[in-house]
């Protein structure tokens, strides 16, 4: 096969990778969010959740990994010049990085598919930064082909990844807040109408 249809293949499947860990953090949020639900809405949602994990998970992510490894080993074997660039090797760095943020993935998709709720919805969200780090770093070392360049991009994406847990924070607070006011206005009505 030539060489450009496989590395077409394996940016295809390094796109559905990264859709798959990025869309599977969010259903962990959601699933933790739903633990805080009363019955029966907790155990409807709960249930739905691991069923599109489920499916997720070993219908898209793991294929998704395991053939953009596939496809990458190929074209390393094609082309063994890269594995001479230091950028490659910065890379491979981030890749094998990637391969352990996969792994903790599973590991929270196994705990939550029994029912074991070990992180809140706040770490899972700031869990999920990790991922837009580790793309935006290997992007910018694919295109400036550096070893050296890319750390000003990746600067910028943690810089970013602050911002963005920052404002995950306060979006938290706001949540909080509104619905505490909900709260104090239901217990106002209550009270009014005791009055009453």
């Amino acid at each position: 096969m030539d060489f450009l249809y496989v590395k077409s293949l394996h940016i295809i499947f390094v796109i559905t990778w990264f859709a798959g860990l990025f869309y599977i953090v969010r259903l962990f949020i959601y699933h933790v969010e739903a633990e805080k639900k009363e019955q029966p809405a907790k155990d409807i949602l709960q249930t739905q959740y691991k069923l599109m994990s489920k499916r997720l998970w070993y219908i898209i992510t793991w294929p998704s990994a395991i053939l953009a490894s596939i496809f990458a080993f190929w074209m390393l074997y094609k082309n063994p010049v890269f594995l001479e660039m230091p950028w490659m090797h910065v890379k491979l760095a981030f890749v094998l990085a990637l391969y352990f943020y996969h792994y903790s993935c599973h590991r929270i998709f196994s705990q939550l598919q029994k029912d074991i709720v070990k992180y809140s919805a706040l770490k899972l969200r700031m869990f999920n930064e990790i991922a837009t780090i580790i793309l935006f770093a290997i992007v910018f070392l694919v295109t400036l082909q550096s070893a050296i360049n890319w750390i000003w991009g990746v600067v910028g994406i943690i810089i970013f990844g602050i911002i963005m847990m920052l404002s995950i924070k306060l979006y938290k607070r706001i949540r909080e807040q509104k619905s505490w006011d909900k709260h104090e206005k239901e217990l106002l009505k209550e009270d009014k109408k005791n009055k009453n």
